[in-house]
């Protein structure tokens, strides 16, 4: 039994694919990861989305991960739990924003989610990295979210930052994917998802 991947393409607000057409990723695109069951990340942001890649060719992504702004090939997303969503950027120059995206590659990842360092995570990097015609960013930063629905910080992200002498950064300037993939400039056209059935040969 081989493995393909494939978009199935949207169909209304997100909830509905046809599995019966496909279409293809355009470099500039961005993969958001959404996860069958929840996390610290989803159980403080919007959504179930935990993380955001950059589509650089048809066959590579360029991420922010733990071991630092690298290039990973498309086909390796696969052993991934969950699907991607893949969101299409408005208004973008899709040229200079992958230029700015690999300026990145090399740097580490910020565990701390801090908007004063030289780390990075994923997030962020398309913050930083997506630009439109006039070389101006599209997207701005919001307040950051280290809170549930009811307002408290959770016990997670608390002990997480006291244990490095840290206070958490709540409402600091940052990002985060799920309310990243919900911003006006971002269409969300499909998803990509494994295809368990047998190849055409």
């Amino acid at each position: 039994m081989a493995r393909r991947w494939f978009i199935n393409l949207i169909i209304s607000a997100g909830l509905a694919f046809n599995s019966c057409q496909t279409l293809s990723l355009r470099e500039g695109d961005l993969l958001f990861h959404v996860v069958a069951t929840g996390n610290a990340i989803t159980e403080v942001t919007p959504g179930m989305i935990d993380h955001v890649a950059i589509v650089v060719s048809k066959d590579s992504v360029i991420e922010a991960v733990g071991r630092g702004v690298k290039t990973t090939p498309l086909d390796s997303l696969r052993n991934q739990e969950g699907y991607y969503l893949v969101g299409r950027v408005k208004r973008a120059d899709r040229k200079r924003s992958l230029d700015n995206a690999r300026r990145y590659l090399g740097r580490k990842y910020d565990y701390l989610y801090l908007p004063d360092n030289e780390d990075i995570y994923c997030s962020e990097l398309v913050q930083l990295a997506y630009v439109n015609k006039k070389g101006q960013p599209l997207f701005t930063t919001i307040p950051m979210s280290f809170h549930d629905q009811s307002g408290r910080i959770t016990d997670y992200w608390t002990q997480f930052y006291a244990e490095r002498g840290l206070e958490v950064p709540e409402g600091q300037p940052g990002t985060n994917p799920g309310e990243l993939s919900q911003r006006s400039l971002v269409s969300i056209i499909g998803r990509l998802t494994p295809d368990k059935s047998p190849s055409q040969r």
